[in-house]
């Protein structure tokens, strides 16, 4: 028997972990695991030492706390691919918690390790396993793109989603202390999303509140001291690990060649993110030249390779910012931005345009208010049936007509919140899907979150319908409340399995053509950094939309060591690591070096020389007064070549 509730006591644990390890087997069977982006790469680089020859954890895109830790796991093993492991633990860790505790919340019918006859064991057990089996569907369905290309700002939104979806599916209790323990993995994954990506938490930052905001509603004792003290005790405890990691990672970067690297990077994203169209439209060309711009600096800010250009520093990108906040922002239309974005917002909120994620949070939201119609006539008879006065104190009938009509209230209030979001992100001109489709996933897992506490927060709670002290009509009246429930439940359960089910079919052959892109475009970079890497007395700069679109395995870029190559922009581009980079090879100045090193070269792409020639880089020496030619020196692979640039005497 002793053996029995040991097993009891951690089958759920035991159940999920098998359910989650075999989707992540299959998936690294079906496909390859890939860093989406290059910003990953570039990261990635930086924590394990290829980009500077040293471990560093200045990755400027994770707070320097997480980034340190990365980096000495790389110092201690830097065969073993430390960030790409991290970033699917937190992805599947996510899931194996969300599995957990929905295992959990599936024993209503029976208590684990006691005593039950076996069909209420049968009935546990396949609650639990219906309910594992609806997050597989919803990993294969929605989100395998994402678990498979694994991106950063997508990771850090799981965090966020995952810890509101345990705070609001915690048990109650009346136990502060245990109240605060039951939560500490929530306020761990928000604290661990800050450190990956802080823009992103504090985006789904008002989902968090909002999952506060609805449960400290539900207290008998709104305002009351110990009711104040556990939500404010997890506020705070969230709000000071994020004060730390912050202060920590101000602290990294306190010295004055970070300070000045930071200003040269807020700069940069200001210009590019958010006023693009300064540095890419020919209307601006003659406000840059009034600005001191000349041609030949356009043209290496517009291709990205303004690394080449050593008079782009911190100083002359401040100035295109101020210019861009006070003089582009002012000349656009916001009337009719404002009027192409909500009709955006509707297009995609509700024509499908974001499907099948848009479609997912429809079906929510409908399953949401159909769930709050039911509860209210719901609660209203059992008020009803059992006595319970009608008078009384102004704000008691205020709390209790809140909870009454919780669903619909709340998911009222997201749509507001949730509209604000999205229209701040879109007026911003800031929406790629690593974004769009965070705030999907964040935005489900509340909603989810809420059908379920809705469910369990009040087990007996209709049980008073079933009395035999009811009136006839009464309980008649019940019995179709429930009848239609479980109707509306199983619509949506076919529902979800038919909006999953098409994204599997949709998706799962989309992904696969889009790694096999992947691998052809790739052959391309593995060439390149085999032959720079056999050459490692030279030094090599890339153009870089020659190499924008290369991206890299998880499992197969550890131990690789420091790379002798850089792409001649990007965000790392006039770093304290980037000098430290270019001095092991005597290189101080990019532009210098180029034609004044023999063992310096750049590397373009044939297309991108057709496209837009050598021109540019000519023009850059001729500014400076000295003539010079772009000499090919040698190619690698089926499409790129190796120039020398050469001074005209």
């Amino acid at each position: 028997m002793r053996q029995k509730k040991e097993w009891w006591k951690w089958e759920n644990c035991i159940l999920t972990l098998l359910v989650v390890s075999v989707n992540m087997i299959v998936m690294g069977g079906c496909f390859d695991f890939y860093y989406d982006l290059n910003d990953d790469t570039m990261m990635l680089d930086i924590m394990s030492g290829a980009y500077s020859g040293t471990p560093d954890g200045h990755n400027m895109q994770t707070l320097y706390p997480l980034g340190a830790l990365i980096a000495l796991c790389y110092k201690v093993c830097g065969t073993i691919p430390w960030y790409g492991l991290f970033l699917c633990l937190c992805q599947f860790g996510c899931l194996y918690l969300i599995g957990v505790r929905l295992c959990r919340l599936g024993e209503r019918c029976g208590k684990a390790g006691s005593a039950e006859t076996p069909a209420v064991s049968a009935m546990r057990a396949g609650r639990k396993i219906l309910r594992l089996g609806a997050l597989s569907l919803l990993v294969w369905g929605v989100c395998l793109s994402h678990l498979v290309n694994v991106q950063y700002t997508v990771t850090c939104a799981m965090l966020s989603a995952s810890a509101i979806f345990l705070f609001l599916t915690t048990p109650d209790t009346e136990s502060g202390k245990r109240f605060i323990r039951s939560n500490i993995p929530s306020m761990v994954l928000v604290i661990a999303a800050y450190q990956l990506r802080s823009e992103m938490l504090l985006l789904t930052f008002p989902f968090i509140c909002l999952a506060g905001l609805y449960r400290l509603t539900e207290e008998k004792k709104l305002f009351g001291k110990d009711t104040l003290i556990r939500y404010g005790s997890v506020l705070g405890i969230m709000l000071a690990g994020m004060l730390i990691s912050r202060g920590i990672d101000y602290a990294a970067y306190s010295s004055d060649q970070w300070k000045d690297f930071r200003r040269f990077f807020e700069a940069r994203t200001t210009l590019y993110d958010f006023y693009q169209e300064l540095i890419m439209e020919d209307a601006w060309q003659e406000a840059l030249e009034e600005l001191g711009v000349p041609p030949c600096r356009q043209t290496l800010l517009r291709n990205y390779n303004y690394g080449l250009d050593d008079g782009v520093d911190s100083q002359f990108l401040m100035t295109l910012a101020d210019y861009a906040t006070d003089t582009v922002r002012k000349a656009r239309d916001w009337k009719a931005i404002v009027k192409k974005q909500v009709y955006r917002y509707y297009y995609r909120t509700l024509r499908g345009g974001d499907s099948p994620y848009s479609t997912l949070l429809l079906w929510m939201y409908a399953a949401v208010f159909a769930a709050g119609i039911c509860a209210s006539f719901l609660l209203r008879e059992a008020a009803a049936a059992s006595g319970e006065e009608k008078n009384g104190w102004k704000m008691e009938k205020i709390r209790e007509s809140m909870q009454r009509f919780d669903l619909l209230w709340q998911a009222v209030l997201l749509t507001g919140v949730r509209s604000a979001v999205w229209m701040f992100i879109l007026l911003r001109g800031r929406d790629p899907e690593r974004i769009t489709h965070s705030l999907y996933l964040v935005e489900f897992a509340l909603l989810a979150a809420m059908l379920i506490r809705a469910r369990h927060r009040r087990p007996g709670g209709t049980e008073i319908l079933r009395s035999t002290d009811i009136d006839t009509g009464r309980h008649c009246a019940g019995s179709v409340l429930r009848g239609v429930a479980c109707g509306i439940v199983l619509i949506m359960a076919v529902s979800f399995c038919l909006i999953t089910g098409k994204g599997m079919i949709k998706g799962i052959p989309a992904l696969r053509a889009q790694q096999e892109l992947r691998e052809q475009v790739n052959e391309n970079w593995y060439a390149i950094d085999e032959y720079c890497r056999e050459r490692d007395e030279n030094f090599y700069f890339e153009d870089v939309y020659s190499t924008v679109s290369f991206s890299r395995r998880i499992f197969d870029s550890a131990g690789r060591g420091y790379a002798n190559y850089d792409i001649l922009g990007g965000w790392m581009c006039g770093s304290p690591l980037y000098y430290d980079k270019l001095r092991r090879y005597g290189i101080t100045s990019v532009q210098e070096a180029l034609i004044g090193q023999e063992n310096v070269y750049l590397i373009l792409a044939d297309q991108e020389v057709k496209e837009r020639g050598l021109a540019w880089i000519e023009d850059c020496y001729a500014a400076q007064g000295i003539e010079t030619v772009a000499e090919k020196t040698d190619r690698i692979g089926e499409g790129y070549a190796v120039y020398r640039i050469m001074r005209i005497q």
